[in-house]
């Protein structure tokens, strides 16, 4: 049943965004593999790059301490990260991976509006360390009953100064900043927002 909530992911996906993935696979020791799928959008010139994980919602998310969580029901989510093309991000479905591995891992819970700290450069050279979640434009992923669907959350890159702004303020003031700033979240070398 695992393999065919990944089956109907990557189905739904490929529905919406029309295009064939490229996958990557990283395994970590202990977890089954997570694949992160990268769609190239854009027919002439790409224009979008669209990273999203597959694996992370192969199983509901739940407190590891929990002996009696659900094997069948319960939150489920993979993450999408949406990037404008044109520059070079190595390392990010490995960090894009062992963030959504984290469910399997550490017990997180990824949903709406959650900080999610990595401590180290999202992409080789990057400036963000963090992502910051929301509901993505991808919608859900409908599984057959019981199982709850599977939420795409977009994982907008975000820098440590962002992220401290985060803890303080709260997630909708970060985004009030971006969009004052007009910053464009989707470009990799973009500038850190400066809240005032």
């Amino acid at each position: 049943m695992t393999e065919a909530v990944t089956d109907l992911v990557g189905k739904h996906l490929r529905d919406r965004l029309g295009a064939e993935p490229q996958r990557a696979s990283v395994t970590f020791l202990g977890v089954e593999p997570i694949d992160v799928l990268r769609f190239v959008l854009g027919d002439e010139a790409p224009d979008e790059l669209v990273y999203v994980t597959s694996g992370c919602a192969r199983h509901p998310m739940a407190d590891p301490t929990d002996l009696h969580a659900d094997p069948v029901k319960g939150p489920r989510a993979e993450l999408v990260v949406r990037m404008r093309a044109g520059s070079p991000l190595p390392g990010l479905h490995k960090r894009l991976a062992t963030l959504a591995a984290a469910p399997a891992v550490e017990g997180l819970i990824l949903d709406a509006d959650a900080l999610v700290d990595l401590g180290e450069p999202l992409w080789d050279g990057a400036t963000c360390t963090a992502v910051l979640l929301s509901a993505d434009e991808l919608g859900e992923v409908e599984l057959p009953d019981p199982m709850d669907p599977v939420r795409l959350l977009r994982a907008v890159p975000i820098t440590a100064n962002e992220a401290a702004w985060v803890r303080l303020k709260g997630a909708d003031a970060l985004r009030d900043v971006w969009r004052e700033a007009d910053i464009d979240v989707t470009e990799p070398n973009r500038a850190s927002a400066t809240p005032g």
